[in-house]
């Protein structure tokens, strides 16, 4: 068909949006594919909805290539279905909650792990009906506190979640590996420079977990990858051996004045030591209990490490509320020794070796202590790899040093196993008609997100420029002119469509062709064809946006090559 610009629901501008933080916010509202509608939340317009549409058109076919059968479940759910789980607890602010007129408490999902492990239940009971494939693309919400960055972080977005249900370990493997190869397929078609990493779970639970990562300088994800093997990792799945410090005897403990030395920065200037020298201890809370974590001062607290090999408990940073309640604890000036009398748990990295010597907080206001050791004047309860990846860090497979990028998150996939069937009793019937608990995986795409990580890594200095398969359209004819221009381009565009192209056609009136060909350049249909200068020739021109090509040709050739690109 033939989208007419005189007729779209188009608004572009020149300006950025003043809240635009990266190229696909600044883009896409300002080609017209989004407006704000909130806090977090977006309207897709109709080239917008194209593009999204055309993303969830090559997810549903891969995941239909793999025996997936689509569904399509309510947003409102029972809150009780995640409290069974514990993820209410969880998720925490970012689960949007609400009461219905009866006193019900609902929420918008998140993801749906739960309500599909319910319908299953409803549905499957005997081994015969394994295994499963069922997946959805929905609209999914989150109460996340700063939504920023457009699409890329908002309350509410479209994802792609899918499970895989099956009796056996083996057979999660195998939906495991189907779905991990759709994804390298609806990612390679999409266009996307991605990569794929080792990652934690986090609140979905389960074993095995991958990330499918978009780099991206506007990503909030950071990921290692090393250029010597193909070992790549969510920074917060990175495990390695700490080189550990060679064990010392500074003699007896020092108490040093250092008043006005509270960060670590300011101590080693006023000591002069280095960082790596000075023991760094953050209070959190694990469960209400307040936690002490120990790193070298050149390092800072992966609090999302911390999470994971804490889970299920919950992990808080201690707040000055909490310093108050704690008179006994100085903040700024917490070291390790006395904790234990204090009631305090210390957890450490594996750098702070018994016989290692450190600067480290008095417990007192404004005081230091210098040649403080491991094992003689503290001891730790337990060890941890918790501290951030540096850039240079050895590769944990082959020691090389690891490079840091940043990455758009588009994807990820979970061995769930069985924390969602245990927790609802999903069992089924055996070959031997005994009950069998069923194992599940979980695999979820961000469908709005992946356009924005698309409009991210495609966009060049004039606008974006998707992708062929997911540009709103297969041409976009501008007529450069009115008269026989005109009529070329409105001929132009009947034969395109005849030939089953998918064509939008800048036909306006009043508008600049300077205006219209910002206009392509800003939206972004990677193949142009303008009818302008040689019109009455019946001579177009076609420009091919990726390729940076321009070249004369009659109309009738023109699209016989855009029918058989």
């Amino acid at each position: 068909m033939v989208l007419r610009m005189s007729r779209l629901l188009l608004k572009t501008l020149r300006d950025d949006p003043a809240d635009a933080e990266t190229a696909s916010h600044r883009l896409l509202v300002r080609a017209g594919y989004v407006r704000r509608s909130s806090a977090g939340m977006w309207s897709w317009l109709p080239l917008g909805k194209r593009v999204l549409d055309n993303v969830s058109r090559i997810v549903r076919e891969e995941m239909d290539a793999i025996g997936g059968q689509e569904v399509l479940l309510p947003a409102l759910l029972p809150r009780e279905t995640y409290d069974a789980t514990g993820r209410a607890a969880e998720y925490g602010d970012l689960l949007f909650a609400l009461t219905d007129r009866k006193g019900t408490d609902y929420v918008l999902g998140p993801t749906h792990e739960e309500s599909f492990t319910l319908l299953v239940k409803d549905q499957v009971t005997s081994y015969r009906d394994l295994p499963v494939i069922l997946y959805q693309i929905q609209t999914k919400y989150r109460d996340e506190a700063r939504p920023r960055s457009g699409v890329l972080r908002g309350r509410e977005f479209q994802m792609k979640d899918a499970y895989s249900f099956d009796t056996a370990p083996e057979g999660l493997a195998e939906a495991y590996r189907l779905h991990r190869e759709a994804y390298v397929r609806i990612f390679e078609r999409l266009g996307l420079d991605f990569r794929i990493v080792s990652a934690v779970s986090g609140a979905m639970g389960g074993s095995a977990s991958e990330e499918f990562l978009a780099p991206a300088a506007a990503g909030e994800d950071t990921f290692a990858d090393c250029p010597e093997c193909d070992y790549a990792a969510n920074t917060e799945a990175v495990t390695f051996t700490a080189a550990v410090p060679a064990a010392v005897d500074p003699g007896p403990v020092e108490e040093l004045d250092t008043p006005g030395t509270a960060t670590v920065e300011a101590l080693a200037a006023a000591v002069g030591v280095p960082a790596a020298a000075i023991l760094k201890n953050l209070l959190v809370k694990v469960d209400g209990e307040i936690t002490a974590v120990g790193v070298p001062g050149d390092r800072e607290v992966d609090l999302d490490k911390l999470a994971e090999h804490l889970a299920p408990a919950t992990v808080e940073l201690v707040t000055a509320e909490d310093f108050a309640l704690r008179p006994d604890l100085v903040r700024g000036y917490v070291g390790p020794q006395g904790l234990s009398t204090l009631g305090v748990r210390y957890l450490a990295d594996p750098r702070v070796a018994a016989g290692t010597a450190w600067t480290t907080g008095a417990n007192k206001p404004g005081r230091h202590a210098a040649g403080v050791v491991c094992g003689r004047d503290f001891t730790v309860d337990r060890y941890l790899d918790v501290v951030t990846v540096q850039a240079g860090d050895p590769c944990p497979r082959c020691g090389a040093g690891l490079r840091l990028d940043r990455a758009i998150e588009i994807g990820h996939i979970f061995q769930l196993g069985r924390k969602y069937t245990d927790a609802f009793r999903l069992d089924v019937l055996g070959p031997d008609g005994k009950p069998v608990r069923v194992t599940m995986g979980s695999y979820g795409i961000g469908v709005s997100r992946a356009v924005a990580a698309l409009a991210e890594q495609t966009a060049d200095a004039h606008g974006l420029c998707w992708p062929a398969e997911v540009a709103p359209a297969d041409v976009h004819v501008v007529a450069a002119g009115k008269g026989e221009a005109a009529a070329l381009a409105a001929r132009a565009a009947g034969a395109l469509d005849a030939a089953g192209l998918r064509v939008l056609l800048d036909d306006r009136d009043g508008v600049s062709v300077g205006a219209k060909f910002t206009d392509a350049e800003l939206i972004g249909v990677p193949r142009v064809l303008v009818a302008g200068r040689r019109a009455a020739e019946g001579v177009v021109e076609l420009r091919d946006r990726r390729a940076a090509t321009r070249e004369e040709l009659p109309l009738e050739d023109a699209v016989a090559l855009l029918r058989g690109a």
